[in-house]
């Protein structure tokens, strides 16, 4: 085999191999290979393995990239499956807020919140939400990630969900990043149709949903099924419809307090079902007979200070596949860095998968994409978040940053 890109030098490689998505303890092993070597060509992996048999195995092309890990750990390129990237606006004043006792609901009712990133971003020329979120992907590719969702739902009106998906496109073809982009037009009940909700869902489901699959913008639609947002029917009445304009589908679950979302999950058997907080023992079991992935949001419970996080271990015991992101937002994910939410299988392959995308992303697998993360020292020290223990992000077999 030939191979035009190599790491090589490394302490081990942890490889996240194997099928998806990881459940149980499962979720535990990383698939750590000793001082392997990882061996690409045209940006596809196809070696990983023991220096020794490399050398007997494969070659190197004339003019390959040779990266020397220098005895650091290597990790698949970590992958985010739920963010809010794209938006204008600032809302880090209502951290301060909450920091005085506010909470999520007080804020909202005062014209903050979602509601007012969403003045922000209808307001916004196409140009200028470009050059703000390509600046947040970058520091997220700094932080190790390569492959993120992203979401609209801060326009709420058909042009400006458009106008944020299609930047949301270009930003795919132009940044290191891949995106997998999602429709959320409902994110909330916008203000001017808080007296006539039903016709604000009808617009969803008749106007935006058709149009945004026309131009095969999303991949995805999400709906935050919560109290005084979404109900359970409502969710199920967009997703359903999504699904029949051949979108997948992912539900905001359970976050601020038991909603139902996580029923509907199960329901209409979404990908994933995200935060989850405040998610039962029944929702949990039929999350788990459904298949559907819980993808986890710490780091917005932290900054939201809701006093508690979602039980990860009882949905692990459970049967379900556990996927961590960053939530990152105006509000509250105020830290692109996946490791600062990071349990690696639920960074990585099953991320992965509850973003569809674990045949090519997640793992250090031959035929799959060379995404890698190179540490500088063991695995674990990605967990010292703000340190810098990142040696290099690789995305595709090319070096797209180095410390």
């Amino acid at each position: 085999m030939i191979a035009d890109f190599l790491i090589h030098n490394t302490s081990e490689v942890l490889t996240c191999a194997g099928p998806a998505p990881r459940i149980g303890r499962a979720q535990g092993d990383a698939g750590s290979v000793g001082r392997a070597l990882l061996a690409a060509r045209d940006g596809a992996i196809v070696f990983v393995g023991r220096e020794e048999d490399w050398r007997r195995e494969g070659t190197a092309a004339p003019g390959a990239v040779a990266v020397d890990a220098r005895g650091g750990a290597v990790v698949p390129g970590l992958v985010d499956p739920h963010t809010h990237v794209i938006y204008a606006g600032d809302r880090r004043d209502e951290l301060r807020r909450r920091l005085s006792g506010a909470t999520y609901a007080q804020i909202a009712a005062s014209g903050g919140g979602i509601v007012s990133t969403v003045r922000a971003t209808r307001d916004a020329p196409a140009a200028v939400l470009e050059a703000a979120t390509r600046a947040r992907l970058d520091e997220m590719l700094r932080c190790g990630t390569t492959t993120c969702e992203a979401k609209s739902g801060y326009g709420l009106t058909t042009e400006s969900e458009l106008k944020t998906l299609r930047v949301l496109k270009d930003l795919d073809k132009s940044h290191p990043i891949d995106i997998s982009p999602t429709f959320m037009g409902a994110h909330e009940v916008p203000v001017e149709y808080r007296d006539r909700r039903r016709e604000y869902v009808e617009r969803i489901v008749n106007d935006m949903i058709p149009a945004v699959a026309r131009e095969r913008l999303a991949e995805w639609c999400d709906v935050f099924c919560e109290t005084g947002v979404f109900t359970p029917e409502e969710s199920r009445e967009i997703l359903e419809a999504a699904r029949r304009a051949g979108m997948k589908l992912r539900i905001h679950a359970d976050e601020l307090g038991p909603s139902g979302g996580s029923r509907v999950a199960a329901a209409c058997r979404v990908r994933s079902a995200d935060h989850l907080i405040f998610v039962d023992d029944e929702g949990a079991a039929a999350m788990a007979q459904a298949g559907v992935v819980a993808t986890l949001l710490p780091i917005a419970s932290f900054y939201l200070k809701l006093g508690r996080f979602a039980p990860a271990r009882a949905l692990i015991d459970r049967g379900v596949a556990v996927a961590l992101a960053t939530d990152v937002n105006p509000g509250a994910g105020y830290s692109p860095s996946m490791p600062f939410a990071m349990a690696l299988v639920a960074a990585t392959i099953n991320a992965a998968y509850s973003l569809d995308r674990h045949d090519r992303v997640g793992s250090l697998e031959v035929g799959k994409q060379m995404d890698a993360v190179i540490v500088d020292g063991p695995a674990v020290d990605l967990l010292r978040v703000g340190a810098a223990t990142i040696t290099a992000v690789v995305k595709r077999g090319q070096v797209v940053h180095a410390r």
